[in-house]
């Protein structure tokens, strides 16, 4: 599959939060409605997928938010086959952080994700709903 095809856009924004009810009842007001409330297995800690038209924001409570300008967490893309762009990915030397594809049980059927860095440290995740 070309990677053009197998990209197909933004899935989300994270944005990690240290008062998770505080950061959605802001973007309530912005417009945004709750697309998933659920809770981070790793951690306990709860999280929240907040949908506006096609831009989703994910925000979970991690008590060590930045609080400052460039706090924002991680840029998710969207992929039709996360082994895909997993292949890609290492074949092109460009997973820096030597991670795997992961599992999570959000959503109707679960999401499988992996994460790289980009030049300026930022993350960027490639994710695919199950």
């Amino acid at each position: 599959m070309d990677i053009k095809e197998n990209f197909t856009g933004v899935q989300h924004i994270g944005i990690p939060t240290n008062a998770i009810h505080e950061t959605a009842a802001f973007y309530h007001k912005l417009g945004f409605e709750t697309a998933l409330d659920a809770t981070l297995a790793t951690t306990g800690d709860p999280a929240m997928f907040l949908k506006l038209g096609n831009l989703v924001i994910e925000t979970y409570e991690n008590h060590a938010a930045a609080m400052a300008a460039g706090a924002i967490d991680h840029i998710a893309i969207d992929v039709r086959s996360i082994d895909d762009a997993y292949d890609f990915i290492c074949k092109n030397n460009l997973n820096n952080t030597n991670d795997s594809i992961h599992f999570l049980p959000f959503w109707e059927n679960g999401v499988k994700f992996f994460t790289i860095e980009g030049p300026n440290k930022e993350k960027i995740e490639f994710s695919q709903m199950l």
